[in-house]
């Protein structure tokens, strides 16, 4: 064989000579001479022979059956290779390419006219830094079929940055790799936020799973702490009893407590020589009840763990998927299908109807619950499955419904002795099934298998992993195959036959078929049970490209397993309903045993709890008077939270403090003799201030609250140097994984730990744990890199694991003095680390990341000033401290871990920081980053974030794209959550995990612009404390409503400014109590409140005369105007503080609608620039000065009479005393507002003297003497029409008016005490000639007002 090949080689070489002009025989010595070497259309198989042309610098090789790139390791100064239209499909062997001159190494490339196909090849070429010249797409060859697909040049201009020419074009402008790596980055934050998305909702159903799990441990943990305070009680009685005797009542009996002990002997323990039995054979039996609930709290527990693990794995396909994604730059894309889809229904049908009841029934399977379906988009596959089809077609003369024929829709079968692993199935559909490593059958290199029936993929699984795991008891059975993985493949059978039983299955054997079938009863000994079973059959199609992965579908056996006990899975125990269910079938004879138990004799009356401890306590629960003699002392089922007094106890050995208050253990510092120490069912947090217990040999802290393992354990090693035993359990520990290690590993002392005796191998394995949890020089050189750029891939993970992935150190390097200044990468991952040492050395180290490790504290990285990237993840961590000196950190991630808040100043100087993640903290606040200018992105979902103010110290961050807050209490306190953040970072472009389309922008604007609330105001002053506030002026900000809460803080607050807004109302301010001046000019101010509908203010009687004018009440029938004064003067007084009141230039059309009588104390109002219509004003009975200056009021000619009404509307207002109305000069009407306002000292800037009111009163008498004259000149010149009226005239009744229902002083003293009603306008109607003294019903009113126009139209010398 070596021989043959040996002698190919030597014709290929020869034939290379050939084609160059060279000798065979003098190649050997004229070799190195040779620069260049062409070779075209000889079939050339593969690159040999170049070892003879050391000095080769251009090699050139067309149209040869070349399938890969190899033997080029001896060509180090070749700078130009030209590999086209060959049959290469990877990109591979290139990484020999390099000689040790950067000056001499490959700079052009042409590999047009292969089958390379992937983008992952491609990354393979960025080994060749100083590669110029790409061509993959060459116009004199045929394309490769990867520059079809998408993102083609970005994917390659991002990956080689240096390259100038790419496919024969010019792509050396800086513009074009600017907008690549723009690109690749949009894309690599797209990813790393749908990431943190997925990851997000995996932590979102652990927590649901948690809360389950809690909520079904509840009755064991309940019943087992019943059992323990028992328990106790016993124990305390029998030490008691021992102690003391049954005989002993010589106590003294000078304390209350001893004789209230005494008493409680004497009901509860007698004198039968039995009585030490009987109290131990109920401990018995409460052990016995204590180890059954414990069994229960263990199955619960590992059912939970099950649960977990399949979470996880379901959650665990989704970042992988979305990695492949950015990797193929969305070629390969994955979609989550609901039933919505039309191809998710039919995915679910197709399951269902190959789905066979029978052939499951022997498993104890009834049905199959689809899950999941993910549709595979493999756009590289896809392109080949129709290469392919296309090839077979155009061979074969067929028509479409024949081939369609051909096409199917099958079941992958996987292999069932190998579990469906990940990264199989990721390869699959990656790269389709032709690569695939993981089969381990020759069949399976042969030709794809596949089936149409689900019982001939599932059934061998099941029966493998049965006959796998049945000597297991602790495993449930059907938990085995319960879960699982179906892939759906779209096929072209072609040409297919039946299996022949005599031959094996392989193209030889079949060599004119593209696929092979055998039926199920050639493949199962199984009897058939139903008609589908002669349908089922399994496929075997040879050519892999013919196979296109298309659909994955997760699913759940049903089954129909009874359930054994109360937690079983397959009654989905995790689920409340079914503890409900079960709890009175299940466990009924349980509580009942646990009752019979409780109730044994003897019973132990409660004693009364102790909440204080003093002196005489002490020496009564002791039966002594001598503290030195006191050795034991048992303070159990107490109200204690503080051990005071217990420093005299000097020979205390032995202190019992179970089932108390204690959150700490400070008292017992100055026990230095104690020996055993019981704090269990406390609420310990902490052991900070445990020392001194130097002979402390049994301890016992379970069912605490102790959490930070570290710290707990460190406080143990310096302080209980003699431990024996120690039992922690059932304490919320952050790692409990590792905690047992630990544990063993630094008490060294140890030989029980949680009851179970410690081995010796547990012993050597927490040894060698503790050995790894320290940084070392060892650990340095194999976790660390020293490249000193990072790799331009596409990838969200952090940058010390892609380079210490790519190139370690190793601990093979050697070692010299400046080894650690070389390290720029560190990853530290899970190395269960205690704290971070030894990197003081590191100057120039880069990234790093110590993810998944014991760490409490940021410590010892003040030296790394050069870190760009530090990542945190996974730890016990509850202060962002020890970083403020990292300026130069782009990346921050410290998600899960225990922090509580942002220190302030943290982030002000690092002016580089782009992307901050902090999920799964307990952060309550953002204060902290108002300053974090340079932020992109922003991950802080799953904090205990509450209030909607904390957005606003977010709004300076300009540059903010990415924001992930889900999670956090906001999103359910705040009403329109999303609206509300994307409205007030508009900025934003993704909002927890969800882009932001311009609708809900615009949406936002709408439902928050133009709103003033504490919030808003709160963010200018820079906290929230506004009841030293007296001012506020928000003007020119476009505000639209009010809303202040809670008002009571705003209670100082006597001055608003909020001009040249958009106000329609008062809005919010009318609450504020002790406004006394508002400025509103410039809004559009329309009523104090928003304007109500008047139909909702008219009584029956008033609602009935509209619809009906005969219906009788025709004196209900009131204007529009009429109804508005009526409305406004029946509501109460609001803003009784008012004083100053600015409501120029608002439009104002209609002052009766302003409700302005309801401000009281209302005492300056300006009215500049409105335009008003006809209607009356409304008369603050306070109202001091009024200005009107540059109103619209109705033009006032000479000698119109009429029009005075408009002034008129002032007569109300008898406490006016000062009013500007610019552009009224006419004397009669400067007169006429004199005599109305009888208050008024101040019109127009001019003084109001006595002079002034006389001639108004003289005038105003002359008007009223003109008015009864024109009265009787039009009765005495009406034609028939008018007597007509004057006869309906006297049957109506003038009626004098006795109230006014408006508020006023006298208008002067010629006329009687104001009597006019001014709420009627009729501004040509007949009752203005009548004077204020007199009103007429609407009858009369017509009669006359339509009499006496015909009057002036004949006598128009009077107007």
């Amino acid at each position: 064989m070596i021989e043959c090949e040996n002698l190919n080689q030597e014709e290929i070489i020869k034939e290379l000579c050939l084609c160059n002009g060279l000798s065979y025989e003098m190649v050997g010595q004229e070799g190195s001479d040779i620069s260049e070497l062409e070779m075209f259309f000889s079939g050339y198989p593969r690159i040999v022979g170049l070892s003879l042309f050391p000095n080769l610098t251009s090699l050139t090789i067309v149209a040869q059956d070349i399938k890969e790139i190899s033997g080029l390791e001896t060509c180090l100064r070749l700078k130009e290779l030209w590999i086209a239209e060959c049959c290469i499909e990877k990109i591979g062997g290139l990484q020999e390419c390099r000689c040790l001159d950067p000056n001499e190494q490959l700079e052009r490339l042409n590999l047009s006219g292969n089958q390379i196909c992937s983008f992952k090849d491609l990354t393979n070429l960025t080994r060749l830094r100083h590669l110029k010249d790409l061509c993959l797409n060459d116009p004199q060859y045929k394309t490769n079929p990867v520059c079809l697909l998408c993102n083609y040049s970005t994917h390659v201009l991002y990956h080689l940055p240096s390259l100038q020419r790419l496919d024969t074009f010019d792509v050396s402008a800086k513009q074009i790799k600017e907008l690549a790596d723009t690109t690749a980055m949009k894309k690599i934050m797209y990813y790393n936020m749908r990431i943190k998305t997925v990851q997000r909702h995996l932590h979102e159903d652990l927590e649901k799973l948690n809360e389950r799990k809690c909520k079904l441990q509840k009755l064991p943990e309940e019943r087992i702490k019943l059992f323990s305070f028992v328990k106790k009680n016993l124990e305390r009685e029998l030490a008691e009893l021992k102690g003391s005797g049954k005989g002993h009542s010589d106590r003294s009996n000078n304390n209350k407590v001893a004789e209230l002990e005494k008493s409680k002997k004497c009901e509860t323990v007698t004198e039968e020589p039995n009585l030490q039995q009987k109290i131990l054979t109920k401990l018995n039996a409460l052990n016995e009840r204590v180890t059954f609930w414990n069994k229960k709290l263990d199955e619960i527990e590992a059912i939970y763990h099950v649960e977990v693990k399949q979470k996880k794995k379901s959650h665990g396909l989704w970042i992988p998927f979305l990695l492949i994604e950015l990797e193929t730059v969305g070629n390969i894309h994955f979609e989550e299908g609901t039933r919505s889809d039309d191809w998710f229904n039919s995915c679910y049908e197709l399951i269902l109807s190959r789905f066979c009841t029978w052939d499951f029934r022997p498993y104890g399977i009834t049905g199959v619950k689809v899950k999941r379906i993910i549709k595979v988009n493999n756009r590289i596959l896809r392109l080949k499955f129709e290469e392919k089809l296309q090839k077979f077609l155009d061979n074969e003369d067929m028509h479409d419904s024949d081939y369609r024929k051909m096409l199917e829709c099958l079941f992958y079968v996987f292999d069932p002795e190998v579990t469906v692993k990940k990264k199989h199935l990721l390869q699959i559909l990656e790269k389709g099934f032709k690569d695939s490593e993981t089969n381990k059958l020759p069949l399976r290199k042969e030709a794809v298998i596949l089936a149409n029936s689900l019982s001939m993929c599932e059934c061998p699984r099941i029966e493998f992993l049965q006959q796998k795991y049945k000597d297991e008891k602790n495993s449930p059975e059907h938990e085995l195959f319960r879960h699982g993985i179906l892939l759906i493949t779209k096929v072209f059978l072609g040409q297919s036959v039946q299996a022949r039983e005599q031959d094996s299955i392989n193209q030889a054997n079949y060599p004119m078929v593209n696929s092979v079938f055998a039926p199920r009863k050639y493949l199962l000994s199984m009897s058939r049970n139903c008609d589908c079973s002669i349908r089922q059959c399994k496929w075997f199609v040879f050519d892999h490209d013919l196979v296109l992965p298309e659909y994955i579908v997760e699913f759940e056996y049903i089954t129909m397993v009874k359930p054994h006990s109360l937690f079983s899975s397959f009654n989905n125990v995790i689920l409340e309903e079914s503890k409900k269910n079960s709890e009175g079938s299940l466990l009924s004879q349980d509580l009942q045993f646990d009752d019979e138990v409780i109730k044994m004799d003897p019973r132990i009356k409660p004693r009364p709890k102790l909440i204080n401890l003093d002196d005489k306590t002490i020496l009564s629960l002791a039966k002594t008077n001598i503290y030195s003699h006191i050795m034991s002392l048992n303070l159990h089922g107490n109200s204690l939270s503080k051990l005071r007094d217990l420093s005299k106890l000097t020979g205390l050995r032995k202190l019992s403090i179970s089932f108390n208050e204690f959150t700490c253990l400070d008292d017992v510092y100055h026990l230095y003799n104690l020996e055993y120490l019981d704090a269990s069912h406390n609420h310990v947090i902490t052991l900070e201030g445990f020392r001194g217990l130097m002979k402390l040999k049994h301890l016992d802290l379970s069912w605490n609250q102790l959490k930070k393992s570290g710290d707990e354990i460190n406080m143990l090693c310096k302080h209980t140097a003699s431990l024996l035993t120690l039992d922690i359990r059932h304490n919320p520990w952050q790692k409990p994984a590792t905690l047992r290690l630990s544990v063993i590993g630094r008490l060294k002392t140890l030989t029980h730990l949680d009851g179970l005796l410690v081995s010796e191998e547990e012993t050597i394995a927490a040894m060698k744990f503790i050995t790894g949890t320290k940084i070392t020089q060892l650990s340095l050189l194999r976790h660390s890199s020293t490249k000193e750029e990072r790799p331009r891939t596409l990838s969200i993970w952090p940058s010390a694991k892609i380079l210490t992935q790519i190139s370690k150190l190793g601990p093979h390097l050697h070692v010299n003095g400046n080894w650690y200044l070389k390290i720029t990468a560190l990853n530290l991952d899970g190395q269960h680390l205690f704290e971070i040492t030894n990197l003081e050395k590191l100057e120039n180290l880069k990234w790093a990341s110590f993810s998944n490790n014991n760490l409490t504290k940021i410590e010892g990285l003040e030296s790394c000033v050069n870190l760009e990237e530090l990542t945190l993840d996974g730890n016990c961590i509850s202060k962002i401290e020890g970083i403020s000196k990292l300026t130069k950190l782009t990346r921050l991630s410290i998600n899960n871990n225990l922090l509580n808040g942002l220190e302030k100043h943290t982030f002000d100087n690092m002016l580089h920081l782009h992307s901050l993640s902090l999920e799964n903290n307990r952060i309550t606040s953002l204060s902290g980053l108002q300053k974090a200018f340079t932020l992109i992105e922003l991950y802080i979902s799953n904090n205990y974030i509450a209030l909607n103010q904390e957005i606003y110290n977010l709004k300076g961050l300009c540059n903010l794209v990415i924001l992930n807050m889900y999670g956090n209490i906001i999103v359910w306190n705040q009403e329109n959550y999303r609206l509300f953040v994307i409205f007030h970072l508009p900025e934003l472009k993704a909002l927890d995990g969800i882009s932001i389309e311009p609708p809900e922008t615009e949406c936002a604007k709408d439902l928050f612009g133009g709103r003033l609330t504490s919030d808003m105001i709160a963010e200018r002053q820079g906290h929230s404390n506004f009841t030293q506030m007296q001012e506020l002026s928000w003007t020119s900000s476009s505000i639209r409503t009010v809303d202040l809460i809670p008002v009571d803080q705003f209670r100082n607050v006597c001055n608003v400014n909020l001009q040249n807004n958009n106000l329609t109302s008062f809005s919010g301010l009318i609450y504020l109590p002790n406004v006394k001046v508002l400025c509103l000019n410039y809004n559009h101010i329309e009523s104090i409140m928003p304007r109500l509908k008047p139909q909702t203010h008219l009584t029956n009687r008033q609602l009935l005369y509209q619809k009906v004018p005969s219906s009788g009440y025709g004196q209900q029938g009131t204007s529009k105007i009429n109804r508005d004064t009526t409305n406004s003067e029946n509501l109460p007084p609001i803003m009784h503080s008012l004083e100053v009141l600015h409501l120029g230039y608002n439009g104002i059309c209609n002052l009766i609608q302003l409700q302005l009588n309801r401000l009281r104390n209302l005492k300056f109002l300006f009215l500049q620039g409105e335009a008003f219509n006809d209607s009356a004003f409304a008369k603050p009975s306070s109202l001091l000065a009024l200005h009107l200056e540059e109103n619209r009021l109705r033009e006032l000619s000479k000698t119109t009479v009429l029009d005075m009404t408009e002034l008129e509307k002032l007569d109300g207002i008898s406490s006016l005393n000062s009013l500007t109305v610019y552009g009224i000069q006419k004397t009669l009407h400067r007169h006429m507002l004199i005599f109305r306002l009888p208050n008024l000292q101040m019109l127009d800037g001019i003084p109001v003297n006595s002079d002034d009111r006389a001639k108004a009163e003289f005038q105003f008498s002359e008007l009223q003497a003109k008015k009864t004259s024109i009265i009787k000149d039009h009765f005495l010149t009406s034609k028939s029409n008018v007597i007509m009226s004057a006869k309906s005239l006297l049957s109506c009744k003038l009626i004098p008016v006795t109230n006014c229902p408006m508020d006023g002083g006298s208008f002067g003293q010629v006329k009687a005490p104001p009597m006019k009603i001014t709420n009627v306008i009729l501004p040509s109607g007949f009752s203005h000639y009548l004077g204020s003294d007199f009103t007429l019903t609407p009858e009369a009113e017509g009669i006359l007002t339509k009499s006496f126009r015909m009057n002036v139209k004949a006598n128009k010398h009077f107007i």
